[in-house]
This record gives structure tokens, C-alpha cells and sequence, in this order.
């Protein structure tokens, strides 16, 4: 790569893609994109499979987001198909939506308790709360209360939470439980985020769209070490913060996934767009991409997500555990990061080492160019 670019950015997924737009677009910064993968999009890619279907290999993803702010900027780049997910679990037998909702009480419980609970949660929390289960059984003075944080706990929560991370629930960070809401109204959808809706051509043409710029160069298959430091003068890595320093101060967690794809006739499929098992099988969920996608005909494509330990060459990191001693190591790195600043900046998923939603994604990407890079750039121009 004989050219010279402002920015290399490492990594196509959503952090880094709306980084290169906005410098390419926006301050008119000349950008290489890499990455190691074969497609722009990051986890969030999606492609046909052989016989047309429309499915996300790395997973369902979802959009929703409460910002107008990230949902129009997006809208530059895609159409969208509006698209509420709903979510059911295996529970003692039984398929009861998630969020658990006072349909799923009803569903499980003795008609006079669910009827004590339901009065229970609208008395504390009012009717269309989402109260944590942590809020819950901390409800001291009301043993409904207490008895149904902890039923959720033990049979929704604790058992898909092990599966997911490799790790029993204690050995996790608070806020982990404190994602996990009861929904006091019939609400079955999974997510009350104000913009709930898919891109309408699919994440791999809002991708194309939004790196088609002439100041902007996309090399795929592409590893870092591969770009000599002759050919970028600053950097935003969007790669694993560990990675980049070569686990000089250890490696950080992670946890894999491995997805089964698979072809059904549509009367296998799911009545809902996925389905967990918190308790039974080895696996975590399965999803019917039919309802993500509005496809019609006999078949239906679906993923099942097997959890597994991350393994640095062998499989790919997904999800940043997060415990007490790994936001230690985290915040070593972040020392060393902090090193590098005017020349490299870190940011996304596994640079922050931290969980996000593509919103936050995008957020992320939009409030680094404005609070960080623009100013920098202004401050060269100078």
C-alpha cells in the first residue's frame, strides 16, 4: 500500500464503519478501512444463503434505540422495515415470553398467587415498569415479591447465565443482573425502545452505502500487521484492547460462540423470532429469521447458539466477561493506552471491553469523531 491515508481504521463492524464515514464524509480525511474478515459489518453482517434466504451469521441482530439522533444519522443509509422482536423461554415445560410479563406469572403460577404478585408489582412499581429482578428480591418486605425475583433468578436468569458466560452468576459483574427486567403489563416485546426496525435491504447494504465514499479505501482479509505505519498517520482500533499491546499484561476474557445454521419447513419454524433455553440442552437460543426479515415461502432459516470458551486463533471473541479482575486488566491496558494519545484512539466493543448494542455502537463512533478526532484534526490544521 504505497498511498499515505490520514486514518487507518482497524476493524468494518459498526464502530469503525461510522468512524471512516464520518472522517471520509464529514471532515473530508482520507481513510483506510481494514479487516481481517472477508466482509465489511463486523458481527452485525448478514448475507443469502443458497437458497436466498436473508440470515445473520454471526447471530441475531436486532436494531432499537431510544436516540432520534442515532436512528436518522442511520437513515442515511437505509430504509427500514418496522420490526418489534418478541422473545419466549422454556420455563418448567412451558413457553412463556420474555421479558417475564404478568402473562408469563399467570402462565406459571397458581391462579391466587399470580393474581397477589400481579397486585404486588403494580402497588410498588406501577403498571409498565420494568423492574430489575434485583429489585425484586430485594423487596424485603414483600415475600411475593421476593419469591418471584428469585423464581426468575433461579429459572430464567441463573441457568441460561451460566450457558452464556461459562460462569456462575455470583462470578459476574452486578450489572449483568441488573439487566435482566420484569415487565409489569401484558408488553411481550422484547425490547420498548423507542425505534424498533430492521434495515430494509439488510446491514450488508447499510454497510456498503455508508463506506461508499471516494475517501475511503476498504482492504478485507486484511490484518494489522500487514499496514506498515508508513501508510497512516493516526489510528482509531476497533480490535481486542489485549490484542493490540499482545497480552503483555495477560489475556483478557472473552466468551465464543458457535452457530448452527440450519433449513426448516416453516411449520418447524418458532412462533416468535427466538426462543432460549435457559435450563434444558447445551444450547442458549434459537432463532427463526423469518420474523427479523419478513421472508415469505416454505422454508425458514434458523441459528442455534452453542456458547463455548474463546480461544485466540481458533474461534472468535464475542462477548467481554466482565468480573472484578478483568476490568483490573482492562484498566491496565487502558494505561498503556492512554500512551498513544493524539496518535492511536480505541474504541467499540472489544477495544472499550465492554458490552454494547449497535446503538451504542454507533454513539460511540459519533461522540469519538466529535469530542476527539475533529478536535485533533483542527488542532493539526492549525
Amino acid at each position: 500500500m504505497s498511498r499515505r491515508y490520514d486514518w487507518l481504521i482497524v476493524g468494518a463492524g459498526f464502530t469503525g464503519a461510522v468512524v471512516a464515514e464520518r472522517l471520509a464524509r464529514g471532515l473530508d480525511q482520507s481513510v483506510l478501512v481494514i479487516d481481517q474478515r472477508d466482509h465489511v459489518g463486523g458481527n452485525a453482517h448478514d448475507r443469502r444463503d443458497a437458497g436466498g434466504r436473508l440470515i445473520h451469521p454471526y447471530g441475531p441482530h436486532v436494531f432499537h434505540t431510544h436516540s432520534a439522533r442515532i436512528f436518522d444519522y442511520l437513515s442515511q443509509f437505509t430504509g427500514w422495515r418496522p420490526y418489534a422482536h418478541r422473545v419466549q423461554g422454556r420455563v418448567d415445560g412451558r413457553q412463556v415470553p420474555l421479558p417475564f410479563n404478568l402473562d408469563s406469572i399467570g402462565t406459571l403460577f397458581p391462579a391466587a398467587t399470580a393474581q397477589r404478585m400481579t397486585h404486588a408489582l403494580v402497588q410498588r412499581f406501577g403498571f409498565g415498569a420494568r423492574p430489575s429482578i434485583h429489585d425484586l428480591r430485594q423487596a424485603g418486605d414483600d415475600p411475593d415479591l421476593r419469591r418471584l425475583g428469585d423464581y426468575v433468578f433461579d429459572k430464567v436468569f441463573a441457568g441460561y447465565t451460566a450457558k452464556q458466560w461459562g460462569l456462575p452468576v455470583e462470578a459476574l459483574d452486578a450489572s449483568v443482573t441488573a439487566r435482566v427486567p420484569i415487565a409489569v403489563s401484558r408488553d411481550d416485546r422484547y425490547f420498548v425502545d423507542r425505534h424498533q426496525a430492521m434495515p430494509r435491504d439488510g446491514y450488508g447494504a447499510l454497510f456498503q452505502r455508508m463506506l461508499d465514499h471516494p475517501n475511503i479505501t476498504v482492504s478485507l482479509n486484511t490484518p494489522m500487521d500487514q499496514v506498515g505505519a508508513e501508510s497512516w498517520d493516526r489510528m482509531v482500533y476497533c480490535g481486542a484492547l489485549d490484542d493490540y499491546f499482545g497480552r503483555s499484561v495477560g489475556a483478557l476474557p472473552y466468551r465464543s460462540v458457535r452457530f448452527d445454521h440450519q433449513v426448516v419447513d416453516v411449520e418447524d419454524g418458532l412462533p416468535v423470532g427466538t426462543v432460549n433455553y435457559p435450563n434444558d440442552f447445551d444450547f442458549t437460543r434459537i432463532t427463526d429469521f423469518r420474523h427479523l426479515t419478513g421472508a415469505r415461502g416454505p422454508t425458514t432459516a434458523t441459528v442455534t447458539e452453542y456458547p463455548m470458551a474463546y480461544e485466540a486463533g481458533v474461534n472468535d471473541p464475542y462477548y467481554p466477561i466482565l468480573t472484578e479482575a478483568s476490568r483490573a486488566l482492562a484498566g491496565q491496558y487502558r494505561e498503556m493506552a492512554a500512551t498513544l494519545a493524539g496518535k492511536v484512539w480505541f474504541a467499540g466493543r472489544l477495544a472499550d471491553f465492554q458490552y454494547y448494542n449497535m446503538d451504542q455502537a454507533v454513539g460511540r463512533a459519533l461522540s469519538l469523531v466529535e469530542k476527539s478526532l475533529a478536535p485533533a484534526i483542527a488542532r493539526m490544521a492549525a
